[in-house]
């Protein structure tokens, strides 16, 4: 049996190609998936060895808050604590080390951007020892305070060359250096994205807001001294407010707090790898039930010269064996690019994720060839069952047997509504109950609706094909005509072709619901939240705004009426991590529309913090009230609750007047700035006025109100098209089984086609047939899965409605044009089935048995 397989293989070895195709692009997804975050996990493991190997133990504040986006603050360590570590026995010297913002401003002008990475500041110790991790490729080490060194990758791409003056961008207002050197970390040009700028330590204390403070003391052992052994004493001298890592440990926090972003790209990445795959399946599925269907005659006769249903089906396993393993391992290996290609899809959305040697694990492998083998052989064992079923003596009449019919029976339509109904219980459960995993309850969902309406498609796939077909039927003759027969005669293989397209566009359909629902949310919640005439912002995706001073001195220009730099940081309320914004309390009062319940937001001047509604509500607070809040500087503090306000998405849970957000938070930062001009005062007056002040700061964005909400759109419209580049991977295996499905019906209707060129159709007429036919099922597949897409966005809105998400939007235009697209689609699949049934030669065609 093992040899009638492989000879099974060999005999059709086109229509099995383009069945493994499937499985070549998801393993390779799955593959270059794991492939692209282990090399980013080696990366940034490697790098923090590096530039850590002088540290032998390092002293840093304990308690970490979680920062939106990615990293934590902590609270910075008072620099007397230096003197106190460095006479613990056992320390050979112990430097205090700072860091924070600092942003480039190239030499045209323009601030230098990361794609996501920080745009860091940091002292460089003195000591060598210390330095051990750092290289420097040109120049010397600054010694003054206009001094800096800049690290390599940025001196590159910006052209900057030692002994060049460069402008830096800090908390405190911009800053003209001149570069000493330029450095590198062991073998990598930069920190893993991030721009660098190094300072003596007395320079970077006052430039980096850090004055009498250390964000961390490193500390060298002396000869002899167990490492573990130093920490204890440190630890123990210094006390518990305070955290104590060896180097090795120090490493293996770094890599965990890398790891969890990693693991976030992993998780995404493989979500769209498992789609790829679910499209794939159906492919597998269509293409062995028709394959059994015209080889009924031929297991039939196994059968009758003694095979058993038992061998009958291991040789058809065997089949899908061999396909998914070749499948697996060229997987395998399309996935070093495909790990390549997701690199440059995140470096198109401006999230450079930096890589060096790719790595391949064996988990990678592992992994791979159990997803090709397993996906493979599950989705061909129901059509094989199928096929062993056929009584031998029956499959051997002339007209025995095929496996599709006009009508489905009524078991489908039972098993269809019970999934589907199953599938939209648990979306519903994930999405509004309390399900104990609401991500795999949603999945779970998701993929039961997908097959239930895949099962009962069936149903509607003969009338819409009719539909569907009507203008090709009456414009183009006998070949439409034709074509919607064809379509229309096999309504489950019609069905389950389109099924795949259907799942792709679905999706598709889905991700463009929500952001043009977000999008109309974003600009409904800033119409209705922010009064003011201008919003600055910077130009960085990295999110650490840009320096406070441009609040000052717009507060001071005669045209404008207020400006509310507003800054943005982590608090913990009963331990939980929540943001909070900080604003001069009179500013923001003038430049937003928040819904006062209780107090005023001018009450904040005293001090204190305004809560939003829902919140006060949450913790039982009233104004007059306090409550406990933990902050990275200073810890617990009680602060009064000043005021009560209904907020907007636009809104955090609590506002803090501006002098206590520079107590309880090292950096001040201005994540952006509310602009109000003077009432009578001419647009074009106001913001020359503002211009005139950002001048001085090339990082700062200046946008008027329309302008704004049109950046924030944008900024939705590059994650869509992320979107729509990893699932454009699902729709080009849905193509492939349209391909695929009429390649495997040429090859069914060679008599029928050749019969067809007898009586007078000509090739190019035989062309349009196929063509015409593609078209219908890819319409069909792209007009289920805007139903079903359009219900999942729908549903996805309603359930993040409490999270802001409050308007819906249909992009009717947009969904259009996605089922132009699939007709188009269809049209380009047509291609080469098209090609091969216009070269049959009728009279043999005619004339097969």
């Amino acid at each position: 049996m093992w040899k009638v397989a492989l000879r099974g293989l060999l005999a059709h070895k086109l229509r099995f190609v383009l069945t493994g195709l499937s499985i070549v692009l998801g393993v390779g997804f799955v593959a270059g998936t794991f492939v692209l975050t282990d090399t980013i996990d080696r990366t940034f493991r490697d790098l923090f060895t590096e530039t850590t190997k002088g540290i032998d133990v390092a002293v840093r504040g304990k308690e970490a808050f979680a920062v939106a986006g990615g990293g934590e603050l902590r609270e910075p360590v008072p620099a007397a604590l230096v003197e106190q570590v460095g006479d613990v026995p056992g320390v050979a010297f112990a430097e205090g080390y700072v860091f924070s913002y600092a942003q480039f401003v190239g030499k045209d002008g323009e601030p230098v951007t990361t794609g996501g990475a920080p745009t860091l500041g940091m002292s460089l110790h003195d000591s060598a020892r210390l330095r051990a991790g750092a290289t420097m490729r040109e120049g010397e080490y600054p010694r003054g305070s206009d001094e800096v060194v800049v690290d390599r990758r940025t001196a590159d791409k910006q052209g900057y060359r030692v002994g060049d003056r460069v402008q830096i961008q800090f908390q405190g207002g911009p800053g003209e250096f001149t570069i000493s050197g330029i450095i590198g970390f062991g073998p990598a040009d930069n920190l893993a994205g991030a721009t660098m700028a190094g300072f003596d330590l007395t320079t970077a204390q006052r430039v980096l807001n850090r004055e009498g403070v250390f964000d961390q003391i490193d500390v060298v052992a002396e000869p002899g001294v167990g490492l573990e052994v130093l920490r204890d004493r440190i630890a123990a001298a210094v006390g518990p407010g305070y955290q104590t890592l060896t180097n090795s440990q120090l490493v293996e926090e770094i890599a965990a707090g890398i790891a969890q972003f990693t693991d976030i790209i992993n998780y995404a990445l493989l979500a769209f790898a498992f789609i790829a795959l679910f499209v794939g399946s159906f492919i597998i599925v269509n293409t062995f039930t028709i394959i059994l269907a015209q080889r009924t005659r031929e297991l039939a006769l196994l059968r009758c010269i003694g095979a058993s249903q038992g061998q009958v089906l291991a040789s058809v396993l065997a089949e899908a064996l061999v396909i998914g393993l070749v499948a697996a391992v060229v997987g395998l290996g399309s996935g070093v690019l495909i790990a390549m290609g997701l690199r440059s899809v995140f470096a198109l959305v401006g999230a450079d994720l930096p890589t060096t040697s790719l790595v391949v694990e064996p988990r990678t492998i592992v992994v791979g060839l159990a997803v090709g083998v397993g996906v493979t052989l599950l989705a061909s064992l129901v059509p094989a069952l199928k096929a062993i079923r056929v009584s031998p003596v029956a499959a051997l009449r002339e007209r025995a047997v095929t496996t599709t019919r006009s009508r489905a029976g009524r078991l489908r339509v039972v098993t269809g509504a019970l999934v589907t109904a199953t599938g939209v219980a648990l979306l519903l459960l994930g999405l509004f109950g309390s399900a104990g995993n609401e991500l795999l309850t949603i999945a779970a969902g998701v993929v039961a609706i997908f097959i239930g309406v895949a099962v009962l498609s069936a149903l509607v796939a003969r009338p819409m094909a009719r539909l569907i077909g009507w203008p090709f039927a009456h414009w183009s003759g006998q070949p439409g005509k034709i074509a919607r027969d064809n379509s229309m005669r096999h309504p489950r293989r019609t069905a389950s072709t389109a099924a795949a397209l259907m799942i792709g566009l679905a999706l598709v359909s889905l991700v463009t619901i929500f952001a043009a629902s977000l999008k109309k949310t974003v600009n409904s919640t800033f119409d209705q939240a922010v009064t003011a005439d201008y919003v600055l912002a910077t130009s960085s995706t990295s999110g650490q705004g840009f320096s406070a001073e441009v609040a000052r001195r717009l507060a001071e220009q005669p045209e404008i009426a207020a400006a509310a730099g507003v800054r943005m940081g982590p608090v913990k309320v009963d331990g939980v991590n929540q943001p909070l914004f900080g604003a001069d309390p009179v500013a923001y009062d003038r430049t937003t529309n928040l819904t006062m319940t209780a107090g005023s937001l001018t009450d904040l001047t005293a001090g204190g913090a305004a809560v939003r509604a829902d919140v006060a509500a949450e913790h039982g607070w009233r104004v007059g009230d306090t409550a406990t809040m933990d902050f990275p500087v200073g810890g617990a503090q009680r602060v009064p609750v000043r005021a009560i306000y209904e907020g907007t998405d636009f809104d955090q849970p609590f506002v803090l007047a501006l002098s206590d957000f520079e107590r309880y938070y090292a950096d001040q930062l201005d994540l952006f700035v509310l602009v109000k001009a003077e009432s009578g005062v001419p647009a074009a007056v106001s913001r020359a006025a503002v211009e005139r002040v950002t001048a001085d700061f090339p990082t700062v964005q200046v946008s008027d109100h329309a302008e704004y909400k049109e950046q924030q759109t944008n900024q939705i419209d590059q994650i869509l098209m992320l979107f729509y580049l990893l699932l454009a991977l699902a729709v080009v295996i849905a193509c492939i089984g349209i391909v695929n499905t009429l390649a495997l019906s040429v090859l069914e209707r060679v008599r029928e086609l050749g019969l067809l060129r007898a009586l007078g159709m000509t090739r190019t007429q035989l062309r349009a047939m196929i063509r015409w036919e593609a078209v219908i099922i890819a319409v069909l597949g792209a007009s289920l899965g805007l139903v079903v897409g359009t219900f999942f966005g729908w549903t996805l809105v309603r359930a993040l409605r409490d999270q802001g998400v409050t308007e819906f939007a249909l992009p009717v235009g947009t969904l259009l044009l996605f089922v132009l697209a699939a007709a188009v689609a269809g049209v380009l699949a047509a291609i080469l089935p098209g090609r091969r049934a216009a070269r049959i030669d009728m009279l043999r065609a005619i004339t097969t048995e």
